[in-house]
């Protein structure tokens, strides 16, 4: 996206807003995974700042926290298959489950989190949701290791998505069903994506309950994205990479609503995914 880019900053094709110069009380690296943290295939780029970011967060202590729309089980087989360092924190589907790691390096729910979640869809539980949905044909639902207790999640063909994404917000509204939407396109295949959480919740709502939870300032956490459903983790007031090989469409939004906010500060990556999560990490005085 080189000429969003070079709209926003003709000489270094960066973005900061309020930077914090003392970053070394608490280091804290949230990341999505697909198309941020993991390398890119064909991208050898990627694989060597993997390994530079790997010794960084082991040299400087950093706290890491995976912020992804998968499941857990997905989580461990891409930690295994692109042999990515293990994070201390996992927040997956979508900010609906958090995990922690414990001693055996084994992965626990936060039963802390469940049960705010549990309350907030009580009076429609997700079975229930789905039925209400049943009447629109251009919904599929996604497989069934994609579906959790506080997520229920559908394809649907990318041409139509905001029609459709429109369609259930009116619905949810009109039945006070307690859940939001979040829909994104698959950076890969281009599919439609549509997920529906308990009500405010999504990558940005688990975040600040981990920094609560941890007494860590949200300001300090730095978080990578590069698609639509870690738009409102970007934009809520941590430091923010978004990735080079995010849309311009993205990076355009994005950088608009941080510059409504006095408190944000935003950094727009060169370097793709991996490549620009080091980038960027370097730029917040994350890693040297």
């Amino acid at each position: 996206y080189a000429s969003v880019r070079l709209a926003l900053a003709p000489v270094t094709g960066k973005v900061l807003l309020n930077e914090s110069a003392d970053n070394t009380k608490q280091r804290v690296l949230a990341t999505d995974l697909d198309g941020t943290l993991i390398p890119l295939p064909g991208n050898p780029d990627n694989r060597v700042d993997l390994e530079t970011l790997r010794a960084c967060i082991a040299k400087h202590g950093l706290e890491l926290i995976y912020v992804t729309g998968r499941h857990l089980a997905s989580v461990l087989a891409a930690i295994h298959e692109h042999q990515l360092p293990t994070p201390d924190w996992i927040i997956c589907d979508v900010g609906s489950s958090v995990y922690q790691r414990d001693s055996r390096d084994t992965f626990a729910s936060v039963d802390k989190y469940r049960e705010p979640l549990g309350s907030l869809i009580q009076a429609c539980p997700i079975d229930q949701l789905k039925e209400l949905l049943a009447d629109l044909p251009e919904l599929q639902l996604q497989e069934s290791e994609k579906q959790g207790t506080f997520k229920l999640s559908y394809y649907t063909d990318a041409s139509v998505l905001s029609d459709v994404s429109g369609r259930i917000r009116e619905k949810l509204a009109r039945l006070q069903a307690p859940y939001s939407l979040i829909d994104s396109v698959d950076p890969f295949n281009g599919q439609g994506l549509i997920d529906l959480l308990p009500r405010d919740v999504s990558k940005q709502f688990a975040l600040r309950w981990w920094s609560r939870h941890r007494q860590v300032a949200y300001e300090r956490i730095v978080f990578a994205g590069d698609s639509g459903n870690d738009w409102a983790a970007l934009t809520s007031g941590c430091r923010a990479i978004l990735v080079g090989n995010a849309s311009r469409e993205l990076a355009t939004r994005v950088e608009a609503a941080c510059r409504d906010h006095d408190t944000v500060c935003l950094y727009l990556a060169q370097g793709h995914a991996t490549s620009g999560v080091l980038e960027g990490c370097r730029w917040f005085n994350l890693v040297e």
